[in-house]
């Protein structure tokens, strides 16, 4: 296909809904978009009700441009990443795979603007996160939950107010920052270097106070990047897990036992924040964010030298820390459905607890003076055990 083919293409499917994030292309559907959370189709001239596996391929092979290093990931690891620019109208970034021998495409949309805290709403926890000299900070959840938007948010705050060197190993790079007070070198993978750990091992030269880690993948990464932290940096980083329970456990499963009790000395003495993200579908539309967000203290760093105990568990020490910041998914989703930003039906089915939830819901109607229950008319049955 011609350039202007699929710009053309690609307009048409961004503007054809409101809140497009993705779009999807498969073979034996039309060309669809992600919005607001739900994939919808797209009506296109001429119409086409199904992909062919020929023009999946045919739209995979213009989008790799006959780059030899994608079309090499492409056939042997059955998928490869990169960027595309759609003029000065938008940035994609796009993964291309092959399942079932044909070829999909998903194609996540990039936002051009860098957000602020304030722009996002995000906690106010998030300044102290920008604020922090080292250590190691953790983002955490499923992909497509606003991980790399609230850690650009972060490194705008960072360049807004410190003049400090910040370095980026990303996958691709979705937001460019501009040189502020801060100076920024953005590194993409594949294109500046070949993998995250060899970018952060190399970045350990490169004499940055901060470094934003795309994604620790592997255990090498974990190591590097602990090593980081120790020296002096900041690192950010995502990981895919849940909450900040599993966050540590799957730190701890990238080792083996003998390791284990040196890594969770290094981890205890590095670890600053651990923020989980969840995307809930909004009241009225859109979606809204709710967070569970974990602070380093001696009882965080005891559990995560001795592991979780009765009373010392992840979530006990974050409702126990509301003062420090910190929140539980629970406690997050109760105070989303407070605001009336999400309904009682959609607290309940993102809960990690549904009856931490339940409960807090409850206490939200008492005060408001609404009924927490549909019995009615219940009154004490006065004959019960009397003698006839």
């Amino acid at each position: 296909m011609r350039r202007q083919e699929i710009d053309y293409l690609f307009s048409h499917m961004l503007q054809s809904h409101e809140g497009v994030s993705d779009l999807n292309f498969t073979v034996g559907k039309p060309p669809q978009v992600e919005a607001y959370g739900e994939l919808l189709p797209v009506t296109t001239q001429p119409p086409i009700k199904k992909l062919t596996p020929y023009q999946t391929e045919t739209l995979a092979l213009s989008l790799i441009n006959a780059n030899r290093r994608l079309t090499e990931h492409l056939l042997t690891m059955g998928s490869c990443d990169l960027s595309y620019f759609l003029g000065t109208k938008a940035r994609f970034r796009v993964n291309i795979f092959s399942q079932s021998g044909n070829y999909s495409i998903v194609m996540r949309k990039l936002e051009s603007k860098v957000p602020t805290i304030q722009e996002l709403d995000l906690p106010k926890v998030f300044f102290d996160i920008a604020m922090e000299r080292n250590g190691i900070v953790f983002f955490t959840g499923a992909t497509g939950t606003g991980k790399t938007t609230s850690l650009a948010a972060i490194l705008e705050e960072v360049n807004e107010k410190k003049p400090v060197h910040v370095i980026t190993l990303e996958d691709p790079i979705e937001y460019q920052h501009t040189h502020k007070r801060a100076t920024f070198n953005q590194r993409e993978l594949g294109a500046d270097f070949d993998t995250f750990a060899h970018g952060l091992r190399a970045a350990l030269r490169q004499a940055p106070k901060v470094i934003l880690v795309g994604e620790m993948r592997d255990r090498e990464s974990v190591e590097i990047g602990l090593t980081a932290a120790e020296t002096g940096h900041l690192v950010l980083t995502t990981l895919h897990t849940v909450d900040a329970g599993q966050t540590i456990a799957r730190l701890l499963g990238m080792f083996t036992t003998e390791e284990e009790r040196q890594i969770r000395i290094r981890l205890a003495d590095t670890l600053r924040w651990v923020v989980c993200q969840r995307l809930l579908p909004k009241r009225g539309g859109g979606r809204v964010a709710a967070f569970e967000i974990l602070r380093t203290n001696l009882r965080v760093k005891d559990a995560v030298l001795h592991g979780e105990s009765e009373g010392k568990t992840f979530y006990e020490i974050m409702q126990a820390g509301r003062a420090f910041g910190m929140t539980t998914f629970d406690e997050s989703i109760v105070g989303l459905y407070e605001a009336g930003l999400v309904t009682e039906e959609t607290a309940l089915a993102y809960a990690s607890r549904k009856a931490m939830v339940g409960r807090g819901i409850d206490a939200v109607k008492s005060a408001r003076g609404e009924a927490t229950t549909d019995i009615e008319k219940l009154e004490l049955d006065r004959s019960y055990n009397k003698s006839r």
